[in-house]
């Protein structure tokens, strides 16, 4: 695909920048300039999350060409890499905040109720940008348990009071123009095509037709996108596929080193360059011997 800018199929322009706090000092943000040692720093990070599958269900797995064939051959292949626990929730919390917040089940909790340090406060007090993309949402904001085959259990954001509703956005305000994605952002399929009600093929075409643009554009324009799994298949392993692939990235790569949910926060957090690291992300070891 061509490196300028591309229009998703079935996206629009949201027109401004995801929020991002005014008030921010400068101190503040020059505080979180630094980056860790080794960890590059890209203009934009994303995310997605894909459901219950284990790293051998997906890695070779021929329904799975683009995950395969473009994410691992043309990016970094994590061998080893491990969700926290079982169900789906509490791992979502993990990824976004370093703790499962208590989280034993996949119910919605109090809209708010959590005032803990997490991915999405960090980015907005050290003056950069964050957002989600949630494919289903009824409506930017939208604090609904369940609608169709959207589910707020895979939106941990929503669960802080210190991470604006405003900034949860429907998947049909994904940009078409990249440049205007935030610092970090999160993408979660609706419960078919994260490959939790659907089949393989299902996810692997989603991801594809809907975020291979930005995979493209990212190669091109010091951008990453990370693609990885809430849990694998109920194993006690939860050994689950982790892909990153971006211009930062060494094309073919791959690490055996055992990381986590709390590994991939940490280095999220360093790949913006933040000051501190939310709970569990301050004893892990950033993402290493991939990068560029």
């Amino acid at each position: 695909m061509a490196a300028l800018v591309l229009s998703l199929a079935g996206c629009v322009d949201t027109g401004p920048a995801p929020v991002a706090p005014a008030s921010v000092s400068t101190s503040a943000a020059s505080a979180a300039s630094g980056t860790a040692a080794g960890v590059p720093r890209p203009d934009h990070v994303l995310v997605v999350v894909l459901e219950n599958h284990a790293y051998g269900q997906i890695i070779g797995n021929p329904d799975a060409p683009y995950l395969n064939d473009t994410l691992k051959a043309g990016g970094a292949d994590l061998t080893d890499s491990h969700a926290i626990t079982h169900p789906s929730a509490p791992n979502y919390y993990a990824l976004f905040s370093g703790s499962t917040q208590g989280r034993t089940d996949d119910s919605c909790v109090p809209v708010g109720s959590l005032t803990t340090p997490n991915l999405g406060a960090e980015l907005l007090a050290a003056g950069r940008s964050w957002a989600s993309y949630n494919e289903a949402l009824p409506a930017r904001g939208s604090t609904v348990c369940s609608s169709g085959e959207y589910a707020q259990k895979h939106n941990p954001w929503f669960g802080f009071g210190n991470v604006p509703t405003a900034t949860a956005y429907t998947f049909a305000q994904f940009p078409a123009d990249y440049t205007k994605l935030p610092t970090v952002g999160f993408v979660i399929p609706d419960l078919c095509d994260d490959m939790h009600d659907c089949s393989v093929a299902t996810g692997d075409t989603w991801l594809r037709n809907n975020l291979g643009g930005y995979a493209s554009w990212a190669q091109s324009h010091n951008s990453l996108l990370v693609v990885t799994f809430d849990e694998d298949d109920n194993g006690p392993a939860n050994l689950i596929p982790t892909l990153l692939y971006g211009q930062p990235v060494r094309p073919g790569s791959s690490s055996a080193t055992a990381y986590t949910h709390y590994s991939l926060l940490r280095t999220l957090e360093d790949l913006a360059g933040l000051p501190g690291h939310a709970g569990a992300a301050g004893a892990a070891e950033d993402i290493a011997g991939i990068w560029r």
